[in-house]
């Protein structure tokens, strides 16, 4: 019964504790050359581990910034989302993933008594580039309009929709 005691020592001893951080890499974030500041910040990712490689885990990760950050300027409300690519070194180059508006500006355009009129195409570049092109318009009063709002028929919605996305194809 004593031999029993003093064989093992602890039950269930205690992990050691290890900083998560003290396992992972910094890598800088480079913004694509169309825009003015070059470098968005810094990312971390797990360090190379055997068969895991720790540039594979950053390409594909989309990074979301403003474009004051961007261009040194003011509009604030206008996102792009930039999607790794490529690393090389301890840099992150990224391209154009998408644009977006901040939901704040969104809500600030809809209004009551007008119709809100979005339309979207895929439209192909000189590239070779897919895109999938979104469109909001809005109604408007007119300057002698005394009527409170300002609402369009569903014929004309789509009329005006049809000259939105003919008027994106012909941009692009």
């Amino acid at each position: 019964l004593i031999k029993c005691l003093t064989k093992g020592g602890k039950k269930g001893a205690k992990k050691k504790v290890v900083d998560p951080f003290s396992k992972k890499d910094w890598y800088d974030v480079k913004a694509p050359a169309m825009f003015n500041v070059r470098n968005i910040g810094k990312t971390l990712v797990t360090r190379t581990q055997g068969t895991k490689i720790s540039s594979d885990g950053l390409k594909g990760h989309i990074f979301e910034v403003s474009l004051a950050d961007l261009q040194n300027g003011e509009v604030v409300f206008r996102k792009f989302m930039l999607i790794t690519e490529d690393v090389q070194g301890k840099n992150c180059l990224t391209n154009f993933h998408c644009m977006d508006l901040t939901h704040d500006k969104m809500c600030s355009m809809v209004k009551k008594c007008q119709t809100m009129i979005e339309g979207h195409t895929d439209v192909k570049t000189t590239y070779g580039y897919l895109l999938c092109l979104f469109c909001t318009g809005f109604t408007k009063k007119r300057n002698n309009q005394i009527r409170k709002t300002s609402y369009a028929r569903h014929q004309q919605v789509l009329q005006i929709r049809k000259k939105m996305m003919k008027i994106m194809t012909q941009e692009v």
